[in-house]
């Protein structure tokens, strides 16, 4: 999956915990992970469900084991696939949290007001999330060559190593350069400039995600809205649904997010029937 697939590090722990917890309950079954059988695997499948673990959690667990599988089989390890007679039981699909385009405009205001010591930092995160709807991972590790070329354009690279081209507003390139100009200017003979565009004292040496996110939290109560409620996530769906709403192609808004599948993206479809049908109800045919 690293090699081949250029899986983030978060996407191989997990996978390398299924892995372990499948491992775990094979000791009690007297056999190794690699010699499993289609028994093994559905008793393992009971055994999550008896835990309480959620049908999503289980249906991760199954799609891992039949990676880790396929992989045996494609290098010569095993002649079967005992998954491939396993039926899982289909994860409910959860909805997405959308903010609304007020709610949006609260969080962005509360930005801009905002007089902290990296106060354009902060308005450059949020306006370049909700231009572009782009996954936490690839904002807070954007290089500063992804501004080169045409400034109404930023190059993101995503899942697998694949580049897409983003556009961006306005809002958002003046943004940025605001960040830029406002950041401390540094002495390339004693310390040579970050090459990321959110530099900081993190191990990778750029901001990380999980701070991005606190950050957000804390924006969320400056501008009176939950902070349970508000994540990098949120912000990318909020992006993407008022695309659509706003009458955008789904093919484009699919490249825009950088999803290989275009099913992954018509989830967002989903969210837009249910606020249609909401509205109909109060409709005066309705009743």
């Amino acid at each position: 999956m690293a090699a081949e697939r250029g899986a983030a590090p978060a996407t191989l722990r997990g996978y390398q915990r299924d892995l372990a917890d499948f491992q775990a309950f094979l000791v009690g079954q007297d056999t190794a992970a690699e010699n499993a059988g289609d028994d093994h695997i559905r008793a393992y499948l009971l055994a999550l469900n008896a835990r309480g673990l959620s049908r999503s959690t289980s249906a991760r667990r199954l799609s891992c084991l039949r990676q880790f599988f396929k992989f045996l089989v494609a290098d010569g390890l095993r002649s079967d696939d005992p998954t491939a007679v396993i039926q899982g039981a289909p994860a409910k699909r959860r909805l997405p949290r959308v903010l609304s385009v007020a709610e949006v405009d609260m969080l962005l205001q509360a930005a801009r007001t905002n007089t902290g010591k990296q106060s354009k930092r902060l308005v450059a995160l949020v306006e370049l999330v909700y231009a572009t709807g782009m996954r936490v991972s690839e904002l807070v590790s954007l290089p500063r060559a992804a501004l080169r070329g045409d400034p109404r354009f930023l190059t993101v690279r995503g899942k697998g190593g694949r580049e897409r081209l983003v556009p961006l507003n306005d809002a958002a390139v003046e943004a940025v350069r605001d960040h830029i100009a406002s950041e401390p200017l540094q002495d390339p003979s004693s310390h040579p400039p970050s090459r990321w565009l959110f530099p900081s004292g993190s191990q990778g040496g750029h901001l990380t995600a999980r701070r991005f996110a606190q950050l957000l939290k804390d924006l969320a109560i400056s501008a009176d809205l939950d902070p349970a409620g508000i994540s990098p996530h949120v912000l990318r769906h909020a992006f993407a649904s008022h695309l659509l709403a706003g009458g955008a192609d789904l093919r484009a808004v699919q490249q825009m997010l950088g999803h290989a599948d275009i099913t992954t993206t018509q989830i967002y479809t989903h969210v837009l029937e249910e606020r249609l049908h909401a509205l109909l109800e109060h409709h005066p045919l309705a009743k």
